[in-house]
């Protein structure tokens, strides 16, 4: 599964489905922020990374402008990689509590990290059609992580887009039973990995204290429990 693993990343990393997407990327790339002017950013699709035989996703929103777009790794470089990173170590998912560069020797033990989308979005939002041209890349994923027993959804966007994943394959018949909340799990199919939700760790909700440290270890507490890991 590792190869076709790989095969996958470099498939979304030359994706070109979303032009105003890889426009915006790369002009990033080449404006930069003042305080990275020194990098060469990535400045394209960002892949996915982890464990192959990861117990529990974790699915984002989609890569920051000057975070992973810079970097070249999921929640890599910016605020919310800092808190993420910071509590999947103290809960066992990851070997050290700071992401600075996809070069820096950070490795996820029983965890593999995607997003909705892989391309960084303008005002961090991506248009429905971008998030469905992503999808078949998700739902990719999925098949190619057979030992799944969690989805850690990072965010209200994050958590439907496993829904409608779940809703085209027939698993569910409907959306409306499962409701968005923070630290919430919801079993969606006999068979299926068992879905959490969290607040996005956004700079937005953890400097308003929406969503702090110990909110977010609550959460990969849980996974931990519930992947039997």
């Amino acid at each position: 599964m590792t190869d076709f693993l790989d095969v996958l990343q470099n498939q979304i990393i030359n994706c070109r489905l979303c032009p105003r997407l890889r426009d915006y990327t790369a002009e990033l790339a080449q404006v930069k922020r003042r305080a990275y002017r020194d990098w060469e950013y990535w400045g394209k699709p960002v892949p996915s990374f982890g464990d192959p035989l990861a117990r529990v996703l974790i699915l984002g929103l989609a890569p920051g402008a000057h975070g992973s777009n810079r970097t070249g790794r999921m929640f890599t470089g910016d605020r919310s990689g800092e808190i993420l990173y910071k509590v999947l170590y103290k809960t066992g998912f990851a070997t050290q509590p700071v992401s600075s560069s996809r070069d820096d020797g950070l490795e996820l033990r029983g965890a593999y990290i995607t997003a909705v989308c892989h391309c960084a979005p303008p005002g961090n939002k991506p248009l429905p059609a971008e998030i469905h041209n992503c999808r078949p890349y998700f739902e990719r994923e999925l098949e190619l992580l057979p030992t799944l027993k969690v989805v850690v959804a990072l965010g209200k966007i994050a958590f439907d887009n496993y829904l409608a994943v779940l809703k085209k394959r027939g698993a569910i018949t409907s959306r409306a039973p499962f409701v968005f909340g923070h630290d919430r799990q919801f079993r969606t199919n006999p068979g299926l990995p068992v879905l959490v939700s969290s607040y996005h760790p956004s700079q937005q909700n953890t400097s308003t204290g929406k969503l702090t440290e110990k909110m977010l270890a609550d959460v990969f507490r849980r996974a931990r429990r519930l992947a039997a890991l």
